[in-house]
């Protein structure tokens, strides 16, 4: 079951506060991006965030499970009202994962 459009849209808008948020279409589902790094997947209507020992700490609630079957576990984050919360947690979380690698040129 893909995800409704109109909840990643509002899990995009609550973590706006961390930075520039994007998101991609990605097997049916959505990748969250914040400044270019991903850190987190939207799932079935369900926001899975990667797991860090910085997101850890900000956790009220340590829930993992998979986003998908035969995936990792990720945090699972049901607290989505808290605006503040959710950015921070966001951009803790960003800071503990490494930088994007550049992408390949393509031979033309």
């Amino acid at each position: 079951m893909a995800s409704n459009t109109d909840f990643v849209q509002y899990v995009a808008d609550q973590c706006a506060g961390a930075g520039e948020i994007a998101v991609k279409k990605m097997f049916g589902d959505y990748g969250i991006y914040c400044d270019g790094k991903i850190f987190g997947l939207i799932c079935d209507d369900c926001f899975y965030l990667k797991p860090t020992e910085a997101g850890r700490a900000l956790l009220r609630t340590v829930e993992l499970s998979p986003p998908y079957e035969g995936a990792k576990d990720y945090f699972l984050i049901t607290d989505l009202d808290d605006r503040d919360y959710l950015s921070a947690l966001v951009r803790e979380t960003c800071k503990a994962l490494p930088d994007p690698k550049p992408k390949k040129k393509r031979k033309s």
